[in-house]
């Protein structure tokens, strides 16, 4: 695993989790801006990206690593974690461990109980597709049809469309087997009940059913949760698409 930081280390520390199949820069344009208030680390999860050699274990398998880092260059303690799709079921196990690992927390669009027919309808299908997906080819290929698919401001500037021609044909197939393998049986733990962060929990307007059932069912684990319906949009769309938007949202969770 490896993790990229920026800003003064002296400011309060936030980590923000990438999803499955993606990399550390699915938060680059959040993690500049947030950087002149707080330290930003963004981790690449094993398996994915530069770390594409690394086999990808488990959500709690992850966690382990990511609490190292956090008891060994944090003090134990963040200020907020953040977490799209697979990296906001890595947030809710983090919250799991410790009932005062971070301040605030926020989950976005993610699965936490088990959804084993999606598991395997998502792994078959992806065996599948894997090839018309994540080669090179196929990644220049969604570059150039996503101007006719989403409205400008939801395209990538120039720098991340370099690292996702650079990185997301890297991504073995086994990772993502094991991300669905490992993804969509996670269950919420007794220990979450515990936790005394101050928690969101985001989905888009069009998200699959099991992630609105998810938000529900983590918030009676964790009552003061607050759950935001992101009008209109689909799957991750603030994380991955709509930085202004995200951070005009996290920021006033951030400040309250």
């Amino acid at each position: 695993m490896k993790f990229h930081e920026f800003g003064d280390k002296k400011n309060p520390h936030i980590m923000l989790i990438h999803g499955g199949g993606n990399a550390w820069w699915n938060y680059l344009r959040q993690a500049r801006a947030l950087s002149e208030r707080y330290y930003v680390i963004l981790p690449t999860m094993d398996g994915h990206g530069e770390e594409y050699a690394i086999p990808y274990v488990s959500t709690e398998a992850t966690v382990d690593k990511l609490m190292d880092y956090i008891n060994e260059n944090c003090d134990g303690r963040l200020f907020a974690l953040c977490g799209v799709s697979l990296g906001g079921q890595i947030v809710i196990e983090l919250l799991s461990r410790k009932p005062d690992l971070v301040e605030k927390a926020i989950i976005d669009g993610s699965v936490c109980y088990p959804t084993p027919n999606m598991a395997k309808f998502c792994t078959f299908t992806f065996k599948l597709t894997f090839k018309f997906i994540f080669s090179e080819k196929a990644c220049k290929r969604q570059l150039a049809l996503m101007p006719k698919m989403l409205p400008e401001k939801m395209l990538y500037p120039k720098e991340m469309r370099d690292y996702y021609i650079q990185e997301m044909p890297l991504l073995p197939k086994e990772t993502m087997v094991s991300v669905y393998r490992t993804y969509m049986y996670y269950h919420l733990k007794a220990s979450l009940r515990d936790t005394k962060a101050q928690v969101m929990y985001w989905y888009g307007e069009k998200e699959m059913k099991c992630v609105k059932k998810s938000a529900q069912l983590f918030q009676s684990y964790v009552p003061n949760c607050v759950i935001y319906k992101a009008q209109g949009y689909n799957h991750g769309y603030l994380a991955l698409y709509l930085p202004d938007e995200w951070l005009e949202i996290a920021c006033k969770f951030f400040d309250n």
